[in-house]
């Protein structure tokens, strides 16, 4: 039988580096990307989208919507991992363990959105808590999330490891994006099932790769009597058997060290961990840590790639 060919468009971004990394020595695809001299080229870029069987694009929004026509154009299926499309019609929402029909959608679809770092996180952690009535959809939520620096692509890159910036000495993180509506925002809402958006305050730390998001949840916004073991007992429940997503023991009021919540503890792994932390008067805190580079981008768009070529979902991904 002949293997699937595969075509990254914008192999050489942050995520298209790293799914073409963890791609590189399947031999259960045929892998194609463009030489540094046409990998810009409009006609070899529609050219390599028309031959593939699936192809991926890593891309600036606008250039991915433009490449997702051309896909249509030619019948060529489609994965996403750029936010231009995380909610559109007609496309479908990339993570595998948002509910259990997912990834039966992903598995048929022609065009799937990669979702976003942050979101994958948060959505993780809300959605089973709204799916079971513990938290009204139509709580105002907040959301504070790190990142390492290359989550914000190549510029970002280059500003953190410049040595005039010195942004490496940061002691502390630097919160960004305060004074907008953050383009994750309506995705979160959407996927979490709630009725009104988040405040979402994200940061970046002095570090490369991982990402810890928090979302602190007062008593008063909880449905009454809901506990932080019943909160924990809807994750556990929801994501039992996932190979993916790993729910932590619950610790009660036992306090943490300073290295439970470490945002790279998870780095190069495909693997993000849910963590419960209730407080005395009742309050709860949700972290989910994950590496932004993995389970937040790369590693998920291969999860999908998998079920949309029928190749095991697990299939060339780090744990």
């Amino acid at each position: 039988m002949s293997r699937p060919q595969v075509f990254i468009d914008g192999h050489a971004g942050t995520t298209g580096l790293r799914i073409r990394q963890w791609l590189a020595d399947r031999e259960d695809l045929v892998l194609a990307t463009l030489d540094e001299t046409e990998r810009k080229s409009e006609a070899a870029r529609r050219k390599g989208i028309a031959e593939a069987d699936l192809a991926i694009l890593c891309l600036p929004d606008d250039a991915a919507r433009e490449a997702a026509q051309w896909a249509a154009e030619s019948g060529t299926r489609v994965l996403d991992a750029s936010s231009g499309h995380r909610v559109a019609e007609g496309w479908v929402y990339g993570l595998p363990e948002l509910a259990p029909p997912q990834r039966d959608l992903i598995r048929h679809a022609d065009r799937v959105s990669n979702p976003g770092c942050y979101p994958s996180g948060f959505v993780l952690l809300v959605r089973p808590l709204v799916d079971a009535g513990l938290l009204p959809a139509d709580a105002p939520l907040s959301i504070h999330a790190l990142s390492g620096y290359t989550g914000g692509g190549k510029g970002l890159i280059a500003r953190w490891e410049s040595p005039e910036t010195k942004l490496l000495d940061h002691a502390y993180e630097a919160p960004y994006a305060l004074e907008r509506i953050h383009k994750h925002i309506p995705e979160m809402q959407r996927y979490a099932l709630l009725e009104q958006a988040p405040q979402f305050v994200p940061a970046v730390g002095p570090f490369a790769c991982g990402m810890r998001v928090e979302v602190p949840i007062h008593v008063s916004l909880l449905a009454s009597g809901t506990t932080g073991e019943a909160a924990w007992e809807a994750l556990a429940e929801r994501y039992r058997g996932e190979p993916f997503v790993e729910v932590a023991p619950f610790a009660g009021l036992d306090p943490v060290d300073e290295w439970t919540l470490d945002p790279t503890a998870l780095n190069e792994t495909n693997r993000i961990r849910l963590r419960v932390h209730p407080n005395a008067a009742g309050h709860l805190l949700l972290v989910a840590l994950l590496d932004n580079l993995g389970k937040g981008a790369s590693g998920v768009a291969i999860q999908s790639l998998n079920l949309m070529l029928e190749l095991g979902e697990e299939t060339g991904l780090p744990r």
